[in-house]
């Protein structure tokens, strides 16, 4: 079998084991997403005085992307650990349990892109036209959808190649130094708050020009730091028709090109002693 069968395969069958013998199957992937969306949608809707036509779009897809990249952090880090049995076993490359983590994230994000289309179609008379996520005359003014939504597909493609090195460097490091995934574990709750998810940069903006007192501003560039903002937002844009800076974009590939390099240097040091290590 080759290798591309072998990580296919392996990730197809992570799924159907976990929800073995349930009565929806992996359908319950995208059943947990809706009511999770849902909720915070409504929740955060009533906190923050905004339209649930608008935010719950932006939650979603956000929720969407952040369940990729959490996945591909968190399991990623022990992506090896997890397959000890196998590496000892089975003469393959180590890419192969890297790239068996990234697709079943991916088949999981494809599952949690219906509920984004449900979501489309109940809110796509809104989102087609321009509109503001907060209400106030002097809040950013959105285009809505059009064709620029087609940016979301190389968006997709560049979030899936960085989930892949991710797996790769956190694999290695974390098979060698095993306190990694617990530090990780720890720091992802806090990046998930770091991250506009839940809420949007629209709403610190809003608090800033209200209060006048420069805390938005200060918010705004620590999140530049954020790398996952950036990814989040060149999928999230295009998907619910807000604006986009080329800035997103141009984080989005340093740290693409910085990732590689990295996971390279590191597997072509390292690879060989993973079956060691674990």
């Amino acid at each position: 079998m080759r290798a591309r069968e072998l990580w296919a395969l392996l990730a197809w069958q992570d799924i159907k084991q976990r929800y073995r013998r349930s009565s929806l199957g992996p359908l319950w992937i995208t059943v947990g997403m809706a009511v999770t969306a849902l909720a915070l949608g409504v929740v955060n809707s009533a906190l923050f005085g905004t339209s649930i036509s608008t935010l719950l779009p932006s939650i979603t897809t956000g929720l969407i992307l952040w369940n990729f990249m959490n996945g591909c952090i968190v399991e990623g880090s022990e992506t090896f650990i997890a397959n000890e049995g196998m590496i000892k076993q089975l003469p393959a490359p180590v890419s192969v349990y890297a790239l068996r983590t990234v697709w079943r994230q991916a088949l999981y994000l494809a599952h949690n892109l219906v509920v984004y289309v449900l979501v489309l179609a109940i809110f796509f008379g809104k989102l087609s036209h321009p509109y503001r996520l907060v209400d106030k005359e002097y809040a950013l003014l959105h285009p809505g959808l059009g064709w620029g939504m087609l940016l979301a597909v190389p968006a997709l493609i560049l979030v899936l190649l960085n989930g892949a090195w991710v797996v790769l460097l956190f694999g290695v490091v974390s098979t060698r130094f095993r306190d990694i995934p617990p530090v990780i574990q720890s720091f992802i709750t806090m990046l998930f708050y770091a991250t506009p998810i839940m809420w949007s940069m629209d709403q610190v903006r809003a608090m800033n020009q209200a209060s006048h007192e420069g805390f938005g501003s200060i918010a705004v560039n620590l999140l530049q730091l954020n790398p996952v903002y950036h990814f989040v937002e060149i999928v999230r844009a295009p998907l619910v028709g807000q604006q986009q800076s080329w800035t997103h974009w141009l984080v989005a590939g340093v740290v693409t090109v910085v990732g590689w390099s990295l996971a390279m240097l590191v597997l072509r040091n390292y690879r060989a002693r993973v079956a060691y290590w674990v």
